[in-house]
């Protein structure tokens, strides 16, 4: 809940997906990086909590970008007083639920799945990015998940790169300072996925192409990045996978910024499996 932002772009163009940082802060991030925020052409967005739209309206008022989602998604923004500026007709792109979409002038496909949470509505994103004829980039982001569906494992099966919620532990949580109901809401079919979860998720999905596995998401009061870290190591070693030379395992830290990560080649190329 400290706000979502992810980035993923080629060298001519990127996309964000969700918008729940400043956008200051979202520009002085990519130039620190060396990456350039003019290259944005449209932002994605998976439900309409605050802490992923905060800044989805000035990006696309201001900025002139292009805000894809659904329209219950659409509907739930316009309602949410979290946002810094509501988003005009002009700036509202629809997308349906498991229909493959373009974004215009890019070689990005985009395809958005049922992801149930308890927001207005809710979704993953499965990319595709590449000219054709070439083997594309394979990447699915799935973020406040209440439980796991047959389709969101098929997303994931197909995917080489994946962001996956990890956001609590159970027992952490079950005697933690939150009060009940919220306890009963994160465990809920409208919450989160734990630990033991997003491990048995992995579990299920894991095929031999899958490259990098970020665990996003995670509670400040009732996870830490060890435990999460540990959980879903441990999936992957049952699958006797080589962590660091087959699969890059990272956590995605709460209050800092990730590291960059170049989409290509073997994880062993890649930047390192622990990011704390």
């Amino acid at each position: 809940s400290s706000g979502n932002c992810y980035y993923l772009g080629t060298d001519q163009y990127a996309i964000l997906i969700d918008a729940g940082i400043p956008v200051r802060t979202i520009q002085k991030v990519l130039r620190e990086n060396g990456l350039s925020f003019s290259k944005i052409m449209a932002v994605l967005i998976t439900h309409d909590h605050t802490d992923h739209i905060r800044s989805a309206g000035s990006l696309g008022e201001l900025y002139h970008l292009p805000v894809y989602s659904t329209k219950a998604v659409h509907s739930g923004m316009e309602r949410n007083y979290g946002m810094s500026k509501k988003l005009s007709a002009a700036s509202r792109r629809i997308l349906e639920r498991d229909v493959e979409f373009a974004i215009p002038g890019t070689d990005f496909r985009l395809t958005p799945f049922t992801v149930p949470h308890d927001s207005t509505d809710n979704v993953g994103y499965y990319i595709e990015v590449g000219e054709e004829g070439e083997t594309p980039v394979r990447f699915c982001l799935v973020t406040d998940c209440g439980y796991i569906t047959s389709d969101i494992k098929d997303y994931l099966k197909k995917a080489d790169h994946i962001v996956i919620e990890s956001n609590h532990d159970i027992d952490m949580l079950m005697h933690g300072p939150y009060p009940q109901y919220l306890k009963q809401r994160v465990r809920g079919e409208g919450g989160h996925l734990s630990n033991m979860e997003c491990a048995e998720l992995i579990h299920d999905i894991y095929h031999k192409s899958l490259k990098h596995l970020f665990l996003c998401h995670l509670s400040h009061e009732n996870n830490t990045p060890d435990i999460a870290y540990r959980s879903a190591e441990d999936a992957l070693r049952k699958e006797g996978v080589r962590i660091g030379e087959e699969v890059v395992l990272s956590v995605l830290m709460r209050n800092s910024t990730s590291l960059v990560y170049t989409f290509s080649g073997s994880p062993k190329d890649s930047q390192l499996t622990l990011d704390f």
